[in-house]
């Protein structure tokens, strides 16, 4: 044997170091039980335990934060440096969060895909379909609280339906070495719970670049062009993620989604010949002070697009360089889990937020504030606003029609067909959402906006025809909007993404179905609102507060 050949040497490939940080409650002792055979420790879970951790994680998840998330969001309404909008998104983010942690409305009105990752080492038994007894908690937790369902089942290749229960869920499960030291040797069961929104999902890309992106002047001006063209669909501030190399494209992105959540804080910081991932936190710091000179801020303008950032580099193949970039939004929900000897845990949550809301007003944190009385005829509305700058903030109370992409789609249908566009899109701005479950008692459930690019096809056959000409949505649009509204004279409103809790609880005054109820939260709706926070984002002279964001900086580079 030469000094040549090479020695076996093993590596995992994302070693992650002790969790001393996160804290953990039990949830129950019931259906853990230790077991002594052939000298060895075994711990038996009972399905029936999976499924209550399951719910209550789901339960958890849906209506509380973590406590690090809650002091980022008090940090920017403390930062002199933050633009008033950055200020007044925050603090609403902040009331947000204190109404959700009630437990009647959850955070976010898109309750997103359920999603468990789960490790145990071979000591754990459980005797059972894991997979089946975390599904019955999941759809037990979205059965039972006022959440809304969004997974829709091919019944062919062309048709869906939603299946009612917001199942399937994602579900994960894998081996776990129990020798690390890290972890200890006795047998465990851990878990990462997810609830992952449509906005924030799709905000998950994929590069496929070479080695010539692994140079410094190259990444920062990739990233730089990339990272704008997130937009804030998907609710800023985020915590972002970016994962470059792996073994394979799917795994770049199943890296990028766990970075995202935080969960692999504890990786090394420095690489090896062995092909170990690794965090580059220097390079963190440095994509961080990059978002914050763009411009986009949180939502509407300044400082604060990113809470933080997550870099991680992988082992590639030599002729691939997968580049993956995930983020976790306003609704950063997740938690982790772990069923030990000692029964089962979940990560501890903040169940007390309105202890990081600051004693100030909402005139301390942004400009003027313009009211926009919609109880008037559509001509009216908009000769106000034609009046406004973009990025002027509105408070707005009166009637909105609320219609997403399936009415969109049956209203082009019958315009295609030779049909006069409906008369409420002509005489009330049109708010694209769709609700959660009202609870008893409410005039309405969650209820924040959805992705405004998802309607962009639409806008100008609608506008042509009368309709959509004052609309009210999230995140950034294309530029055909802005032409459409240019050439009849619209407006895209942008509302702040992720406080759909606090919306319903103090804007929302009355909702009534218009049409198409056997669309469920799909269907055409009519809602009364006070007090609606908006901001104009295009207006009807082509103004467009994210073009002045969107175009790269050139001659930059990183250390």
């Amino acid at each position: 044997m030469t000094s040549s050949t090479p020695q076996f040497e093993y590596t995992d490939v994302l070693p992650k170091g002790k969790d001393t940080e996160t804290e953990y409650r039990l949830v129950t002792s019931d259906g853990v039980t230790v077991v002594e055979a052939a000298g060895r420790r075994f711990l038996e879970v009972s399905q029936e335990a999976l499924t209550t951790l399951a719910r209550t994680a789901i339960t958890d998840i849906q209506h509380l934060l973590r406590t690090s998330h809650l002091q980022q969001l008090r940090s920017i309404v403390d930062d002199p440096e933050a633009s008033g909008n950055d200020r007044f998104v925050a603090m609403d983010l902040l009331r947000n969060a204190a109404i959700s942690a009630g437990g009647v409305l959850p955070m976010c009105q898109d309750t997103g895909t359920a999603i468990t990752i789960g490790k145990r080492t071979e000591g754990v038994l459980t005797g059972g379909s894991d997979e089946e007894a975390i599904s019955r908690g999941i759809f037990e937790a979205y059965r039972d609280l006022n959440l809304r369902y969004s997974q829709m089942a091919p019944v062919n290749f062309w048709e869906e339906r939603n299946t009612g229960t917001n199942l399937p869920a994602q579900i994960e499960l894998y081996h776990k070495d129990g020798t690390d030291p890290a972890d200890g040797t006795d047998p465990s069961y851990e878990f990462l719970f997810m609830a992952k929104g449509g906005g924030s999902a799709n905000k998950t890309f994929l590069y496929q670049e070479t080695k010539a992106v692994l140079n410094p002047k190259r990444l920062a001006k990739f990233l730089d062009e990339k990272l704008r063209g997130l937009g804030t669909a998907a609710c800023p501030p985020y915590h972002l993620a970016i994962v470059v190399g792996g073994m394979s494209a799917e795994y770049n992105l199943k890296v990028a989604k766990l970075a995202s959540a935080r969960d692999l804080d504890t990786l090394p910081t420095e690489g090896s010949t062995l092909g170990h991932g690794f965090r580059d936190t220097d390079l963190e710091q440095q994509v961080l002070e990059m978002t914050r000179q763009f411009g986009i801020g949180a939502q509407f303008g300044g400082k604060y697009f990113c809470h933080d950032v997550r870099v991680i580099r992988l082992p590639r193949h030599g002729a691939s360089c997968p580049v993956g970039i995930a983020v976790s939004c306003s609704a950063d929900r997740q938690a982790k889990a772990k069923i030990t000897a000692d029964g089962v845990f979940i990560e501890q949550l903040e169940r007390d937020p309105a202890r990081f809301l600051p004693d100030v007003t909402d005139e301390d944190l942004s400009d003027e504030v313009v009211p926009v009385d919609l109880n008037r005829p559509m001509d009216e509305i908009r000769e106000q606003l034609s009046q406004l700058p973009v990025k002027t903030r509105l408070s707005l109370t009166g009637p909105l029609v609320v219609a997403r992409d399936i009415a969109h789609s049956k209203i082009a249908e019958r315009l295609d067909a030779g049909e006069e566009m409906p008369q409420y899109l002509r005489d009330h701005p049109v708010y694209y959402a769709g609700p959660a479950k009202t609870p008893d008692g409410y005039a309405s459930g969650s209820f924040g906006p959805t992705t405004a690019g998802r309607m962009d096809s639409y806008v100008s056959q609608f506008q042509a025809a009368g309709g959509s000409m004052v609309m009210l949505a999230k995140g950034n649009r294309s530029k055909q909007v802005a032409e459409s509204c240019q050439r009849h004279g619209g407006f895209y409103l942008g509302s702040i993404g992720g406080p759909a809790a606090r919306l319903a609880q103090d804007c929302i005054t009355s909702v009534e179905v218009l049409e198409y109820p056997e669309l469920g939260m799909e269907a055409v709706w009519k809602i009364e609102v006070e007090d609606f926070p908006a901001f104009i984002v295009m207006d009807d002279k082509g103004g467009d507060f994210f073009a002045e964001t969107s175009e790269p900086v050139l001659q930059i580079s990183f250390r």
